[in-house]
This record gives structure tokens, sequence and C-alpha cells, in this order.
């Protein structure tokens, strides 16, 4: 072995099988997904880490991937942005993780160096961004490759907690970042939630670290709803008969509420966030939209609002480590269910049968679930 190859180590043969196949959950169209054999991902950039997943979830995101409302998926992608792994190979240009080390995978792809990285818009990377179970194959699997590891992993703590920390790849940096920052929530403020799905409920937990004086949850399912209350709402809207604008508007006395979050994707949920924000308010979608929606500006014209859109950029996600290992912030309260990755298939079924399963996050271990 040369000395550049023991200055920048590409493998560590004592961590790898000789295995070259994975299983992994892969995207076929709108509506088709299989848990098939795939090949193991390699090194293909100096900054690449192949990791080894040892536990996923599955995201609201993924739910509209399979819809077919994000069509940039395409044929043959595995499937998955979140994830916590070990680390079994590094490129040479990797120097802040070695074979060996548990991460943290970010949703997000950050090189550090392009101009969106360096004004902390992790989302619009030149060289990233968003891509994993996106554009480029995920973490619902085995093995995942990572670009530009250095900027996209984090290290796990040792004494940290997977099915908590997993909610640091991406729901509670985008309930935080999307929601609460966008919304710019203050002490004293109204913050009204459209969705106590698990993104939903990630809005809630952080909106309470800047003390709002009532958090409205609004959502279809009085299961979520009655979680969203453990969770410190104040009040709780169902809006199955169409009302929830109007129980908005009487219980603020017809001001309406400081900050109104979209938390769902959908017209009908945008919809009640204009028709609930109060005049100087904000609305801050975090919703993943697959069809289009209706701005009102015939009414909102002269009232003074502010929307506000964002993908997750994750640059809080530092931050958010140091509340949840404090013990501030307990994510893994949004786990219900927990597989194993070879049940990915039974796992999505009952994910996107949350209202009858009573499901939030579910969590993916590859081995027997905990």
């Amino acid at each position: 072995m040369t000395t550049a190859e023991l200055d920048h180590p590409i493998t560590s043969a004592a961590t790898l099988s000789n295995s070259t196949t994975m299983k992994a959950l892969v995207y076929h169209g709108p509506g088709k997904s299989a848990w098939e054999n795939k090949p193991r991902p390699t090194i293909q950039e100096p900054g690449d880490a192949i990791v080894r997943v040892t536990t996923s979830t599955i995201c609201g995101t993924d739910l509209h991937i399979l819809k077919g409302d994000l069509p940039a998926v395409t044929d043959g992608r595995i499937l998955g942005h979140e994830g916590i792994g070990v680390v079994e190979q590094i490129g040479p240009g990797v120097s802040e993780f070695h074979v060996g080390d548990k991460v943290i995978i970010s949703c997000v792809t950050a090189c550090l160096k392009c101009d969106f990285c360096k004004r902390g818009m992790y989302s619009h990377c030149r060289h990233g961004g968003w891509i994993l179970g996106y554009t480029l194959d995920g973490t619902q699997a085995e093995y995942v490759r990572i670009p530009e590891a250095d900027g996209s992993l984090y290290h796990f703590p040792v004494d940290g907690d997977e099915e908590a920390l997993v909610m640091l790849s991406d729901i509670l940096p985008t309930g935080f970042e999307c929601g609460v920052l966008n919304g710019q929530v203050k002490p004293g403020d109204t913050v009204a939630i459209v969705g106590a799905g698990p993104v939903g409920l990630a809005v809630l937990l952080t909106a309470q670290f800047y003390s709002p004086a009532a958090i409205f949850m609004i959502d279809l399912d009085d299961k979520r709803l009655a979680v969203a209350k453990k969770f410190g709402a104040t009040n709780l809207i169902n809006s199955s008969n169409g009302h929830a604008a109007h129980q908005v508007m009487e219980l603020t006395e017809g001001a309406g509420v400081d900050v109104a979050i979209e938390a769902v994707g959908l017209p009908a949920t945008f919809e009640i966030c204009q028709a609930i924000v109060a005049a100087g308010g904000r609305i801050a979608n975090v919703g993943v939209h697959g069809k289009p929606v209706e701005l009102h500006m015939e009414k909102l014209w002269d009232r003074n609002i502010s929307l506000t859109t964002r993908l997750v950029d994750t640059v809080t996600t530092p931050m958010l480590l140091k509340v949840v290992r404090s013990g501030k912030l307990e994510p893994k309260k949004l786990v219900t269910h927990r597989f194993a990755m070879n049940d990915i298939m039974k796992a999505y079924d009952t994910f996107g049968n949350a209202a009858k399963e009573g499901a939030l996050k579910v969590i993916l271990t590859n081995g027997a679930p905990r």
C-alpha cells in the first residue's frame, strides 16, 4: 500500500462483505414500488461516503413520490432520504469522517463551497440539495452513497438514540425552518398549524421554543389531534365539517392568527391558511404541493401579510441535536410503529393508512425492529 493510500483510504476491507448487491425499495412509476435486489453503491467522487444504513423512516414526501406528484423521480430510483448508519467507505476527499463512524444522514446534500451553501441555502446547493431518494438513490436500502459527505453527515453522539435522532435527518429541521423560522413565530403569537401529521407535529414541538400564546392544531383526524394536545397544542379543531376557518375566527374574535402554517400540501389546507391569517400576519408553507393552489389576492392584497415557501436547508440541525440531547425536545414521541427494513412494503401500507392505523413516524431497521 502506498503512502497516498494510507493518507486517503477509500475502503476498509474489514468492514465490507464480498456481496455486490443489496436490498432496496425501488420506485417503478406512480403506485408501483418493490423491495428488490440492486447493485451496492460504490465511491464515484472524492467526497463520497458509503454508509451502511441501520435505521431509516418513511416521509410524507415519499408518499407524494409514489402518487406521481414529483415527476423528477424516475423508474428505478431507490427511495428514502432519512437515516442513521455506519460509514463503510470514504473517498479521498472526505476529511471529517472515517470508516466505522456512526452518522446521522441529512436529507439535504451540501458541498459547503458554492454560492448557495455560503448563504446557508443548502437546499439549493449546486452540487447537491435534496437529491437522496429524489434524483439520487436514497436511504430505504441496506447501503447508500452520500455525496459531499463532509457537509451531508453528522457525527452520531455516543449516548444517542437512533429512533430519536433519525428525526434530525428531515422532519425536525423541516418543521422548524420551513414553519417556525419562516413564520417568524414570536413570544405571544397566535399560531395555527394546518395538518397534524408528523411534520405538523414537528412544527408544534419546535414552535414552543418561542412561547406562543396559543397554538391551534387543525386536522381531519381526532386521533392525531389528541396527540397534538399531549404535545402542547392549546386548541384542537377537526376540519372534516368544512368550518375550520370559521371556528378559528370565532376563537380569535375575528382577528385571525399571527402565523398560519400549512403542513399538508393540499389546496384545501392552503385555503384554510389564507382564510385565518390576521392582518400583518404570516403564512408559512411547509407541505409538498402536487397540484396548483389558488392565491386569493382579491382578499389579501391589503392585509399586509407575508407568504413564505422553503425547502429545508438543515442549517439548524446542529442546534436541534443539542436540544434533543438535552432532553428538552423529545422527537422519539413521534414514533408509533416499528418494522424490519425487509418488511418495508407492510410499513408503507401502515404509513399510507395513517388514520386507520394511528401511524405517525414509522421506524425501519436493518435487522429485527427493537
